[in-house]
């Protein structure tokens, strides 16, 4: 999305636009990696060499800088004294005399520090306008990111569905990582999610506090540090508020099923603050969305061979048993029919779809409060308070109870009169069998998180001495409690059960069998995650003197020092819940404290060209110390045409919980075979085919102390071009090329080449599969490229009516990656690897109309096709397109009504048969499954 602004006294509009701007990084106290960027035709490996031998230019830079910046302070204080008097004198007459003039007002664009007038500089960013995105019923920060085409993929609430992220949703600019995209509130860092550290989850940002977004489409690790590799995401909200409004909304799905929303949200300000001298504000929100069930959807799907989709469970009900050689299932013989049950290989498998969640049930309340006082014309004193609560809730299939056992003298017994026996010569009553059971009588299992974010800032900002300052003191904190409320029955209650002969694994439970499972079933809370964030920071910029005849040089110095901590643990009951994935070993602490100083120039060395150069020194108290250049340059060789580009380096120190997290236990994200007892799907001399086949095995993973850091170094090169006054088109193209990627080892990368991994097998005594070792590690390089678009366009007035056609766009060229360090590259554009894809292509094509009160918006959002998980049986994925469309009408400029259609042609996610996640037959990070949506909103201004 494009905005257009118009300086005051100006005719010529100001584009604000997507695109990239380089990261800065200098090495950590680590080895480090030479790293070579190509594109087709040429090489930057002399460049990135010559940047290197001169990384402190930029500080000789800034020490000339500073000296003339007192130069000139010298200068205007012996002025301002010797002529104060005339200037008494004469004002009158002059103000009576001279034209009138506009003071142009400096402000602070993200990606840099340097407040200025001409908000065009070498940093290209995407300004998103929360109001308008409002009017085309977007009301959550997950629905923000789904405009930004940067951004390749989202973790958002679904993904909480089977695996224990807390309901976060992370942005991914570059799809190079969420922890590589710094997410930031009215310039300042947020506390990152509890649970992993990774980073900011976006839901516990009050999104009805939210003025713009501010997407800076590049690393600006010179400037604000770790994090900032992928990009810079800042939600900024209003400084002040003096009325007040009431908004109230709601959507619904065409389809039958789940799945809709209501919201409710409230701003009131009071206090002028140039008349009063204060402001106080206040905004609250309220949304609720409701759970939406895959048996709901026909595009949910578990199980479809033909196209290489198979999401079964070889754990079931009736349970799957075994003796010996013999593997089988009560209803086999009659062909598996039974509720949620498929035939193969002689089993009965269980398909878990009717317990799923495509979308959880998710509750949002924010608080966002400021009051901002003057203490002089030129000076304020602010505070700021934000506090937010995500509850989210899950439901998945009933718990699998895997290895249980079984004695002859049990009722229920195959053979004693209840359960059928087998006809198999080689069985033997006289001996146990084992058996894998599906807990259907517990209930699906059900849990809950509570994600609650609060935030305190109290800040100064103004002039001083010609210098424009903003100090300021924080704390953050983010707390995740997870809960379990239903279907988790005690693991040694359940075998015990079995094996005394009050459950029966194959069929309806007796009275007491059932209150059995009933009275052992676990509720409440069994993991605390907190994250805490204190720091203070500081920034300050003036004009420095006019020296080369091209306009007046700008400077920024800053500091920052933070502590960061945080702790986690867990019940000691989540070992007796195995389904939980859960380890009360994985109880964790830590902290560390970063200390930051940075500092920017910008020089205007002709009427045409500014140079810029910006560097940053971060210590660490556990990981050392890093320095970390930026360069870039403006060109406008006519005023039609802006030409910019930058070289910078970026790093990103692993977190605390990357660090110190220990080793714990948990399960596969997806259904695998054992490669060695059930080859190709097919069973071996020694397999169970109910338990070595097409299941999710455990998976041994956590931190490594042992980590390097990310390093990584960008190129951007791009123009914007405005023929005429309302016609602006720009190209950005990046480069970007990370060093040691932090990630988790992929668990698909282990059972695709087992034998290259061998090592990552952990296996029990009988030969079967125990566990596979993952963990995170410094997987090796990323090297990825491409292209933003952006166009922009607003049609002559006519009688009927201000048109306007938007277009933002990402071209990737390259995503190619390593999963060790100096093994083969493998390419993720437009084919599905490991754990996702990058999309070759997407966009956002928006088109606008107002007249007077009325106003209307249709807006195309775009994502390229791609190579499915398993081409060999289902080859491509298709494209995906969105169509939305809305309107509006404004009442007396007291009453907003807006209503439309998302997804208005009702296009079902394109079918996947990836097996990433726990929904199958589409990837909802990239899809919405919702369908057709209709929403509403009317807003009252008081």
């Amino acid at each position: 999305m494009l905005e257009k602004s118009v300086l005051p006294g100006s005719t010529q509009p100001n584009w604000s636009h997507e695109g990239s701007q380089g990261h800065s990084n200098k090495r950590l106290n680590k080895p480090e990696i030479t790293m070579q960027m190509k594109s087709s035709g040429f090489t930057l490996k002399p460049l990135v060499a010559s940047l290197q031998r001169h990384r402190f230019v930029p500080l000789y830079l800034v020490a000339l800088g500073m000296s003339a910046g007192q130069l000139q302070a010298a200068e205007v204080s012996t002025t301002d004294d010797s002529s104060a008097a005339v200037s008494a004198a004469t004002v009158s007459t002059d103000s009576a005399a001279a034209p009138a003039t506009t003071q142009l007002d400096r402000v602070e664009v993200t990606g840099s520090a340097i407040r200025r007038v001409d908000a065009e500089t070498a940093v290209p960013i995407t300004i998103l306008r929360a109001e308008q995105l409002r009017n085309e019923g977007v009301t959550t920060t997950a629905e923000i990111m789904q405009r930004v085409t940067g951004n390749q993929s989202l973790r958002n609430s679904a993904s909480s569905v089977g695996s224990g992220t807390g309901g976060s949703t992370f942005a991914d600019m570059r799809g190079i990582g969420a922890n590589k995209t710094l997410v930031l509130l009215n310039g300042r860092r947020l506390g990152n999610n509890a649970i992993d550290g990774s980073a900011v989850d976006l839901n516990t940002i009050p999104f009805a506090a939210i003025d713009r977004v501010e997407v800076l489409r590049d690393g600006a690790s010179a400037l604000y540090g770790t994090d900032a590799i992928g990009g810079v995401i800042n939600f900024i909200t209003k400084k002040s508020m003096t009325d007040g409004t009431l908004s109230l909304g709601g959507e619904g799905a065409d389809a039958s099923g789940g799945g809709d929303s209501h919201d409710i949200s409230g701003s009131w300000g009071y206090g002028d603050l140039e008349k009063d001298r204060f402001n106080v504000m206040a905004v609250a929100g309220y949304n609720k969305q409701n759970a939406l069930h895959a048996k709901d959807r026909t595009f949910a799907s578990n199980y479809e061979p033909g196209r290489g989709l198979d999401q079964t469970s070889g754990t079931s009900n009736p349970a799957n048993w075994s003796q010996g050689n013999i593997n089988t299932n009560p209803l086999a013989a009659n062909g598996c029919n039974g509720a949620n049950l498929v035939l193969r290989q002689g089993l009965c498998r269980y398909d878990t779809r009717n317990y799923i969640d495509l979308l959880p049930e998710t509750e949002k309340t924010s608080f966002f409060g400021k009051a901002t006082g003057k203490i002089t014309d030129d000076d304020n004193v602010n505070l700021e308070y934000f506090w937010a609560r995500n509850n989210n809730a899950v439901g998945v299939a009933p718990a699998p109870l895997i290895g249980a056992s079984m004695d002859p003298s049990s009722p229920y017994y195959p053979g004693n009169g209840i359960t059928p026996g087998t006809s198999d010569p080689s069985f033997d009553p006289s001996q146990p069998i084992g058996l894998n059971w599906r807990e259907t009588a517990a209930g699906g299992r059900q849990s809950k998180d509570q994600n609650t974010s609060q935030r305190l800032v109290l800040s100064f900002d103004g002039v001083a001495k010609g210098w424009d300052y903003n100090v300021g003191a924080s704390y953050n904190q983010n707390q995740v409690n997870s809960s379990v409320t239903g279907g988790y029955a005690s693991d040694a209650a359940m075998l015990n059960g079995i094996a005394d002969g009050i459950i029966n694994p194959f069929g309806p439970q007796t009275p007491a069998g059932q209150a059995y499972i009933d009275d052992h079933q676990y509720h409440g809370q069994y993991m605390s995650s907190v994250g805490r964030v204190t720091g203070i920071d500081g920034r300050m910029s003036r004009e420095i003197g006019d020296w080369f005849g091209a306009g007046p040089s700008g400077l920024a110095i800053g500091g920052e020092y933070r502590q960061e901590k945080f702790h986690q643990t867990f019940d000691g009951f989540v070992a007796d819940i195995s389904s939980l994935g859960a380890d009360p070993d994985a109880s964790v602490s830590g902290d560390r404290n970063v200390k930051a100083v940075y500092t920017e120039l910008n020089v205007p060395v002709l009427d045409s060209l500014e140079l810029s150069a910006a560097v940053r020194h971060d210590k660490y108290s556990d990981f050392g110390s890093t320095t970390n250049p930026k360069y870039s340059f403006r060109y406008q060789p006519v005023k039609e045409l802006v030409v910019r580009g930058a070289y910078s380096e970026g790093f990103r120190a692993p977190s605390l919980y990357e660090l110190y997290n220990p080793q714990y236990t948990t399960y596969t994200q997806g259904y695998y075979n054992d490669p060695r007892l059930c080859t190709g799907g097919v069973v071996q001399p020694g397999g169970n085919a109910g338990r070595d086949c097409g299941q999710q095995f455990h998976n041994r993973t956590g931190g490594n102390t042992e980590l390097s850091p990310e390093k990584a170094r960008n190129v951007t090169v791009g123009f914007v071009y405005q023929p005429v006054r309302n016609l602006s088109m720009g190209l950005d193209f990046w480069w970007i090329h990370i060093a040691n990627q932090i990630a988790e080892f992929p668990e698909s990368t282990v059972f695709d080449d087992p034998n290259a991994y061998a090592d990552r097998y952990v296996r029990n005594a009988d030969g079967s599969l125990n566990y596979v070792q993952t963990g995170l590690a410094n997987l090796g390089a990323v090297k990825t490229s491409g292209v933003d678009v952006s166009l922009d366009y607003k049609f002559p007035n006519t009688p009927y009516g201000q048109f306007g056609l938007g277009l933002q766009g990402t071209y990737v060229s390259r995503y190619d990656y390593q999963t060790t360090i100096g093994g083969s590259y493998t390419d993720k554009v437009g084919a599905f690897k490991d754990d996702g894809m990058v999309a070759r292509w997407k966009h956002v094509l928006s088109g606008t109309w107002n007249l007077g009160a009325y106003r209307a918006s249709l807006v195309n959002r775009f994502t390229s096709g791609y190579d499915d998980a398993d081409p060999d049986t289902h080859s491509r994925v298709a494209s995906y397109t969105l169509w939305d469309i809305s309107g509006g009408y404004t009442f007396n400029k007291t009453v907003d009504l807006d209503a439309g259609i998302k997804n208005m042609f009702d296009r079902n996610p394109p079918f996947s048969n990836q097996a990433y996640n726990f929904q199958n037959g589409f990837d909802p990070r990239y899809a919405d499954p919702m369908g057709r949506t209709f929403f509403a909103r009317a807003t009252y201004h008081f």
